[in-house]
């Protein structure tokens, strides 16, 4: 019996770039397309799908309320949204109605289908948390529960800066880029240092990874 492709969701209106991805993503996924925010969260609300990849401007509903559509009914569908070059504010918009990843245009068609894997892995449809190690994550609970002493609460950033990292296990992301995704335009880059410093005494030490030189990304693959 054929395994069937999973199935990926495509809300993208550009004429141009539309039948490209579909093309592309094809080869990987079960391909249903939409070409406005309205069509879209509709389709995303009646049918199953194993990955969502969301536009952040979309012609009737944008892209961020499609996503907080999405997430107001519960669905937990991994979300990876598409934002245009150094829009800081829609990246972060996007990641605060609760997309799990973001991707600035344009972008390399590798790069995507390594992020939609990164966040398969750690997705599972009928669990909200995230294994990490020996430790489990729930996001929405702002929880990680410790496998020596119990449940562990996080701070709203700190759930932020985690979810950010064990979305993408096997990206290392750059202090700039964890700045303009979960901290504001405001935050010095050594705020980033100061929440990674705070998970690990929360958690323990190889929980965040420093990848010299680059930056942070989470600590077990």
């Amino acid at each position: 019996m054929t395994e069937r492709m999973p199935r990926l969701l495509l809300i993208e209106d550009d004429e141009r770039l539309a039948p490209i991805m579909i093309e592309y993503l094809g080869e990987a996924y079960d391909v249903t397309h939409r070409a406005d925010g309205d069509a879209g969260l509709a389709t995303a609300l009646a049918e199953e799908f194993d990955v969502l990849v969301v536009d952040r401007r979309l012609p009737g509903r944008d892209g961020v309320e499609v996503v907080r559509g999405i997430r107001r009914a519960r669905i937990a569908t991994p979300i990876i949204m598409l934002t245009a070059l150094g829009a800081t504010d829609d990246r972060v918009e996007g990641l605060d109605a609760g997309a799990n990843d973001y991707l600035v245009k344009p972008f390399e068609f590798a790069e995507l289908l390594a992020r939609l894997r990164a966040l398969r892995r750690t997705y599972t449809a009928n669990d909200s948390s995230l294994t990490i190690g020996s430790w489990e994550f729930f996001p929405e609970d702002r929880i990680i529960q410790s496998p020596y002493l119990g449940p562990v609460a996080l701070t709203p950033k700190e759930t932020e800066l985690l979810a950010l990292l064990a979305h993408s296990p096997d990206r290392t992301f750059s202090r700039s880029q964890i700045l303009s995704a979960v901290f504001t335009p405001n935050d010095l880059p050594g705020t980033v240092d100061t929440y990674v410093h705070y998970l690990r005494r929360k958690t323990e030490e190889s929980v965040v990874l420093t990848v010299r030189g680059k930056g942070y990304r989470l600590g077990y693959l």
